[in-house]
């Protein structure tokens, strides 16, 4: 029983596998210039960009470190994914004008906006926190080989999944990543739902409540007030700035489809988000690991019919390759088009621009491969990236579209110091500085901060600068 048990998972992981190449390399004979790579031709239906902006905004996140939140505080982890859920109703304000100003990178929004160094900072901010979300979901990606394959020790497998997403997306950039998204988020949305009834089984919620403490179940658990916003305000000021989502929206076919999309998106991520949740908490309750980030896969490994087991972890190692995709590839655009073509090749052909962009893939999928191997708790590396992101690139990108009296100098400050701090603060934290403090916190206030008072302390900008943006 348990070799028939193995070769149905391998045959699910084989067949997942054979899909993800097989949309790769249709997508890559389509691929002929910039816009084709990066964004997918401006071609993409709302049908096709709800599901490669759910697959990309839950990947190992929400399956490794939400589910470790899960794992060890039960429901206060839903304050993590409601950061994205309030994230959203800003977003479906903007999405409509993202796709008017059709461009290929958030840094372009801010030249536009502001100047080129707002742009070059954005691009440095971008690459720092993309790499190491990048990086996590490489490690998840290798638990979840370790979980099918248990003589595959966790490291071997996450340089496995390393090579398959550096290679994916090299091949076919957005659009591989988007229809990739297609299948790969109608087939987790479908399986998920299946899963909760199946794995709560006889002795149902009461049990389950019984098992765990009762702080797993009340609004702020066992961490407080504090706590739970600092798991909610990274989350949201991720989503609201997200380079990969504004590039999504540059990849509608319209305005149209960019505020379509954003509606089944809200839809789509409460659902699947909560869902992921109920996953986590009921697996602790059935389930001991050392790993909590591993709770869901484990799950699904030990407690569900192996059919539904196996399509389960094909589904999370087709997420983490989604989501890894989509935060490898935004980097690389931003260093391709932001600092490439913008200051050291602005007379590149399509040809130059397409090798650059792969090389790039790359090089950045390495370094994100490095950084997986210097830390453990991917719930402690996702709030770290978020932050960075968060608190330097996103107040600065709302400024565009919600404050007219914005500055230059304001946008530039407001970036440095927003990653500044959280970088600073976070290396002293691992220095051993004793602070319960977390960094989003600091970071935010001297990145919104020092946006309104140096733009109150300099001349305000001129109409043109602005204009585009209110229109």
């Amino acid at each position: 029983m348990a070799e028939n048990s193995s070769v149905i998972y391998i045959v699910v992981l084989c067949a997942v596998v054979a899909t993800l190449c097989g949309v790769t390399i249709a997508k890559t004979l389509s691929v002929h210039n910039k816009s084709d790579f990066m964004v997918a031709g401006r071609k993409l239906p709302w049908t096709v960009l709800v599901f490669t902006l759910l697959s990309s905004w839950i990947g190992a996140g929400s399956l490794f470190a939400g589910a470790e939140n899960a794992y060890l505080h039960g429901f206060t982890a839903l304050w993590q994914s409601a950061g994205g859920w309030f994230g959203l109703i800003i977003i479906a304000v903007i999405a409509g004008r993202a796709r008017r100003f059709a461009q290929f990178t958030v840094p372009d929004l801010l030249e536009a906006r502001y100047n080129a160094t707002a742009r070059v900072m954005a691009t440095i901010a971008i690459v720092i926190s993309y790499t190491v979300i990048t990086s996590y979901q490489f490690k998840g990606g290798g638990d979840v080989l370790h979980l099918i394959f248990p003589e595959l020790d966790r490291t071997v497998g996450m340089y496995i999944i390393a090579a398959f997403v550096i290679a994916f997306t090299a091949a076919a950039g957005m659009a591989s990543i988007a229809y990739l998204d297609l299948v790969i988020g109608a087939l987790v949305t479908t399986i998920v739902i299946v899963s909760v009834p199946l794995l709560l089984g006889e002795g149902g919620w009461a049990q389950v409540r019984s098992t765990l403490p009762a702080s797993h179940f009340t609004v702020f658990g066992d961490v407080g007030v504090r706590k739970a916003m600092g798991y909610m305000l990274p989350t949201l000021l991720l989503l609201v700035g997200n380079q990969g989502m504004y590039q999504k929206f540059f990849s509608a076919r319209s305005e149209k489809d960019a505020r379509l999309a954003v509606l089944g998106w809200i839809v789509g991520t409460v659902i699947l988000e909560t869902l992921l949740i109920v996953l986590a908490v009921i697996g602790s309750a059935k389930f001991q690991t050392d790993k909590p980030r591993e709770i869901i896969a484990l799950a699904a490994r030990r407690g569900l019919p192996t059919l539904v087991g196996a399509v389960l972890l094909g589904g999370i190692f087709a997420k983490v390759i989604s989501t890894a995709n989509n935060y490898l590839f935004s980097p690389a655009t931003n260093l391709i088009h932001d600092v490439y073509g913008r200051f050291i090749n602005r007379n590149a052909t399509e040809r130059q621009t397409l090798i650059v962009s792969r090389v790039l893939v790359i090089a950045l999928g390495i370094f994100a491969l490095l950084q997986a191997t210097q830390f453990e708790s991917i719930l402690n590396a996702s709030l770290y990236a978020y932050t960075v992101y968060g608190a330097a690139v996103t107040p600065v990108v709302l400024a565009v579209f919600f404050w007219k009296r914005t500055t230059t100098a304001a946008a530039v400050t407001s970036i440095l110091l927003g990653a500044g701090v959280t970088v600073a603060w976070n290396v002293a934290q691992g220095l051993g500085w004793k602070n319960e403090v977390d960094a989003v916190y600091p970071a935010l206030i001297a990145s919104v901060a020092s946006l309104v008072i140096v733009s109150f302390a300099t001349p305000p900008p001129d109409e043109k600068k602005w204009r585009p943006f209110f229109e």
